[in-house]
């Protein structure tokens, strides 16, 4: 072999490695991501859009006015604007004492930034537990936007839903205590960060040692439509799997929560007028760690996300066009009365 030869050899080895690797990597997620849909395959039921029931619009006007409420009146919700957190919060106070719970504030110091030294407040409401009172299922939505969009979808949407689902359980406690918590600063330049609300929140709770079996946050659940292509993903293939009209609630987590996923799926397909798809894949993958269950993975609680998925359908997430019109109530409110038989499921004493 020629000197030239032995020199192209050396230089063609690096791709052949690279290749190799990637190789390797597409077969280690198509056989990981195939597993998994074999244990928990996709809704085979397509609903119709929705005719209510009398007592499904009573909860679908709830919905819609605790939206218009958090998009319309307060508008922009964050700490670059100064005073809306708090009215926010103190909103959220009102209506859970309109429901005659006694809220609980949870205030804690920012850490970072230019906002460091300053104090941020989740609002809680619980529910003990008739059998497991010491066993805790947390119930979470974050009430922030991003800077100019008055949020309706992201995230007046699960805050609402959040609101009508405590109602719902206020007479009908669960063998385990409920937590509904609403919680400050998911969004940009807290997001994944330690000035998280959620992230303070769960840290407090491993900190004193409490035992939360299941933790599952709200982020979006008002963007829906019957039109084909609707619906997007993050990583090229899963749309070959996973139906491409964005008319389903997605179940979202990590592999080491699969069971309390598939579970509460299961739970949601079972007594929900509602598709829901669920899906399982490491935190790398965008979109599956975006939210407040991430806190809580990061202080090993178990959790998993509710969302309409959010960037990959709502063509108006993240701006000023996230307004209450954009909404459909009717299917939201289908989500919430699923989401009833979720919590159910896991404040059981199984």
């Amino acid at each position: 072999m020629s000197i030239d030869q032995r020199k192209k050899q050396r230089e063609r080895l690096p791709l052949i490695s690279m290749a190799i690797i990637l190789a390797g990597l597409i077969l280690l997620f198509s056989v990981t991501f195939l597993t998994w849909w074999s244990f928990m395959p996709t809704s085979d039921q397509d609903y119709p859009k929705p005719e209510l029931t009398a007592e499904q619009k009573t909860i679908t006007i709830q919905l819609e006015e605790d939206v218009r409420y958090l998009a319309d009146e307060i508008g922009e919700r964050n700490m670059h604007r100064p005073g809306t957190m708090d009215s926010t919060a103190a909103w959220i106070e009102r209506r859970f004492l309109e429901m005659e719970f006694s809220p609980v504030r949870h205030t804690y110091q920012l850490q970072r930034g230019v906002y460091s030294g300053r104090s941020a407040d989740n609002i809680i409401v619980e529910i003990e537990g008739t059998e497991k009172p010491n066993s805790i299922v947390i119930v979470g939505a974050h009430y922030d936007t991003v800077p100019h969009s008055p949020g309706a979808n992201d995230n007046g949407s699960a805050v609402a839903a959040l609101l009508s689902l405590a109602e719902c359980f206020r007479d009908n406690p669960t063998e385990k205590t409920l937590r509904f918590v609403v919680f400050a600063n998911e969004e940009p330049p807290f997001f994944k960060t330690e000035d998280m609300g959620s992230y303070a929140y769960a840290r407090e709770l491993q900190s004193r040692g409490e035992n939360v079996t299941a933790m599952f946050s709200m982020d979006g659940l008002g963007s829906f439509s019957d039109e084909p292509g609707s619906q997007r993903y993050p990583l090229p293939g899963i749309g070959f799997i996973y139906p491409d009209k964005a008319n389903f609630i997605g179940f979202v987590t990590r592999f080491s929560d699969m069971g309390l996923m598939k579970r509460s799926l299961k739970a949601f397909r079972k007594n929900a007028e509602i598709s829901a798809e669920g899906v399982a894949m490491p935190g790398i993958v965008p979109g599956v760690d975006w939210s407040d269950h991430w806190s809580f993975w990061q202080h090993d609680f178990p959790a998993f996300l509710v969302t309409d998925t959010l960037p990959f359908r709502d063509r108006y997430y993240h701006s000023p066009m996230d307004t209450p019109d954009k909404i459909d109530f009717e299917r939201m409110t289908l989500v919430v009365e699923g989401l009833r038989y979720v919590i159910i499921e896991l404040g059981s004493n199984r």
